[in-house]
């Protein structure tokens, strides 16, 4: 008969692996808070949003009112969540919104937007650092910004521009706003603009290491391949200017889906 192994042989071993094991299955600690609200905006009012660290996601809605949901994370410490706010200055006019950071202090707080305004409200600022714009279903869409994240459009129209550093840019627009325009600019990113087939623009695109390429027709003015193209939609509109440093540049139409 083989000798029984003593319990405290086997049993230290096997409570190390299981410990080792709970440790690396465990995803890193962090802390949530909540932010819900909703407040009144009259047909045709103004809203912006200013975030520093996370997404901004705004969709368009058939309410006179913006409702706001964020999500507060704290990589580390939850004593973080206190020292990052959200600040809304609101009236039935115009709804703004401010990511509020300490200054000189490094607080590893990510704020995650998921936001709802009047569809035909007009939307003055978006912009985050560190974070991907998603915006759909807006008339009057105007300024959005990032740093280090995509912008996508969807659905939306107005007097667009679209800046970002490091990130892409996908734009469907089913109208732009004359003599204002449309402009969209990134520098290590690649840019797509959907556009009706039979809107009419002036068109510039601007590529110093990429290509241009176009599924509609356009009458050009100059062509300076591969770096600019100058040319017209139509019989020529309010100007549209596409930017990029690395990356290719593409225009397609826009089809309707209903």
């Amino acid at each position: 008969m083989l000798p029984r192994t003593p319990y405290r042989f086997w049993c230290f071993p096997a409570f190390l692996c299981l410990a080792m094991a709970v440790v690396l299955a465990s995803p890193c600690l962090a802390f949530d808070k909540e932010f819900d609200k909703t407040y009144p905006l009259e047909p045709g009012g103004s809203f912006e949003l200013r975030n520093v660290n996370g997404s901004v996601d705004v969709e368009g809605w058939d309410r006179n009112e913006v409702q706001i949901h964020a999500v507060e994370t704290a990589k580390h410490r939850e004593a973080d969540l206190q020292l990052v706010s959200i600040d809304v200055a609101a009236k039935p006019t115009e709804v703004s919104v401010a990511t509020r950071y300490p200054q000189n202090e490094g607080v590893e707080v990510v704020v995650e937007y998921r936001v709802r305004v009047p569809r035909n409200a007009r939307v003055e600022h978006l912009g985050t650092v560190n974070g991907i714009l998603r915006v759909s279903a807006l008339e009057a869409l105007e300024d959005l910004r990032t740093v280090n994240g995509d912008i996508d459009v969807y659905d939306s129209g107005g007097s667009i521009h679209a800046r970002t550093t490091n990130g892409n840019i996908h734009l469907e627009l089913t109208h732009i706003q004359d003599k204002t325009g449309a402009a969209a600019e990134t520098t290590n990113g690649s840019l797509l603009v959907l556009l009706p087939p039979t809107l009419q623009a002036n068109l510039v695109a601007r590529c110093l290491n990429g290509k241009f390429y176009s599924e509609l027709p356009i009458s050009l003015e100059t062509a300076q391949r591969p770096r600019e193209v100058r040319g017209k939609l139509g019989p020529g509109g309010p100007p549209i200017s596409l930017r990029t440093v690395n990356g290719i540049i593409r225009v397609e139409a826009l089809h309707s889906t209903v």
